[in-house]
């Protein structure tokens, strides 16, 4: 994989399954972490800080294929349990314990639902387990731009947040990271969603007097500050519409958690 500054090598699950090694963790990319363009530089920034800590972890590659979450929430639970099993034999055949992912629909599938059809692991969130490895740098975003800490809102994922109670990780991330944080009128439990969970990323939309993530991108504005902070695929792809449909790509940016403190460590 390279970087703009250095080539970095992803360990194969497979590799070390040849031989006879066992990573501590299976890093799930995710669909979007594999094939969104926007989402793939937090799967690069991502890596590089597994790499910077020199943590033992592996990836599927073209073994990867589906946590089956989007064919549940789409209502196609036959799908869902087919590529669930098939999944969980995978695991079990690389003797899966721990799964890091930076998605929360993955790491609430993963978590809370594959226990259902015998697949059980310790499931992380990129949030939590950057939360973990704290204190960092204090951040300074990239050359040409201001330096020194800038100003950031968090935005909750619904399946972070409100479905599995982490609201603390990625706030303790950026709090690490010297962020001046401020925070939306709705957030933690009350956090608007971004409009693309449950599926609704794959839809059109209803009809209405405005679509969810533009009201949640004013939310962010209303703030002041000029980072909009995600864990998400799902809301980085809404928020960062958002900013470009309020016309704001030069007074605010978003990036993903990963992204920050990668910036921090100067990967």
């Amino acid at each position: 994989m390279n970087t703009d500054k250095t080539k970095v090598t992803v360990p194969l699950m497979s590799d070390l399954f040849s031989r006879g090694e066992t990573p501590e963790y299976l890093f799930w990319v995710g669909s979007a972490g594999a094939f969104d363009d926007r989402y793939k530089k937090v799967t690069r920034e991502f890596v590089k800080i597994l790499t910077h800590f020199n943590v033992s972890y592996a990836v599927l590659g073209t073994e990867e294929t589906d946590s089956g979450d989007v064919a549940r929430r789409a209502g196609n639970e036959m799908l869902f349990q087919m590529q669930a099993l098939m999944n969980i034999e995978l695991f079990k055949m690389y003797g899966v314990k721990k799964i890091l992912t930076c998605c929360p629909h993955d790491y609430n599938t993963f978590k809370n639902e594959y226990s259902d059809l015998g697949g059980n692991y310790e499931v992380i969130h990129h949030s939590q387990f950057l939360a973990n490895l704290t204190p960092y740098p204090p951040l300074q975003i990239g050359e040409g731009e201001p330096k020194g800490v800038r100003s950031i809102t968090f935005h909750d994922p619904c399946y972070l947040g409100r479905a599995n109670g982490e609201y603390d990780a990625p706030r303790k991330v950026l709090a690490a990271l010297g962020a001046d944080m401020v925070e939306m009128k709705r957030c933690k439990s009350f956090a608007l969603c971004c409009g693309a969970g449950g599926g609704q990323m794959f839809k059109e939309a209803e009809a209405g007097n405005k679509e969810v993530f533009i009201e949640r991108i004013e939310e962010a504005i209303a703030t002041g500050a000029d980072i909009v902070a995600t864990a998400c695929p799902f809301c980085m792809v809404m928020m960062t519409d958002g900013i470009k449909y309020k016309n704001r790509e030069e007074s605010m940016k978003n990036y993903d958690i990963a992204e920050l403190v990668s910036m921090a460590l100067g990967l």
